[in-house]
């Protein structure tokens, strides 16, 4: 399994938030340099401590399953029955982070939203961040801010 077009990712240790941010870079970068070679990474993400999957395994799955159309990837039970890794073939680069909060932030947005419900929705990213991503939204036209009483609500446009 292993050889030159195997890249080897580790994540134990990482909160997911890390863990996300880590897999996208390193991901992305491979994708950048392999080119037109064909390249797989075995992400190591370890089992749990439950041994039934922890929260990597689970969120990495996930993730991986939300972007099907940008990956191909087998678990490592069905690889060689090593459940503490996942082996993925990149296709198509991933969005970063901020472009996916872009568009999370967007499609939440789809009934009108107070700033506290966004920020709650999304505060793992930061409230800076999310509240940068709503005034950028906001100029590009594709939120709308309405008033409710007390509360700006936002829309998508």
């Amino acid at each position: 399994m292993h050889g030159p077009n195997l890249r080897i990712l580790d994540l134990h240790g990482l909160t997911w938030a890390e863990a996300e941010a880590s897999f996208i870079e390193f991901y992305n970068q491979t994708v950048r340099q392999a080119g037109k070679d064909a390249v797989r990474l075995d992400v190591v993400h370890g089992y749990g401590s439950t041994g039934t999957g922890g929260v990597l395994s689970i969120r990495l799955r996930g993730f991986l399953g939300r972007n099907e159309s940008r990956l191909d990837f087998q678990t490592g039970e069905k690889v060689d029955g090593n459940p503490g890794h996942t082996i993925v073939v990149p296709l198509k680069p991933l969005p970063s982070l901020r472009e996916q909060l872009f568009q999370d932030i967007w499609d939440f947005c789809d009934r009108p939203r107070s700033q506290s419900k966004i920020i709650g929705k999304f505060r793992r990213h930061g409230e800076t961040e999310v509240l940068s991503t709503i005034k950028t939204l906001e100029k590009q036209k594709r939120l709308r801010p309405s008033n409710q009483g007390a509360h700006k609500l936002y829309q998508a446009v």
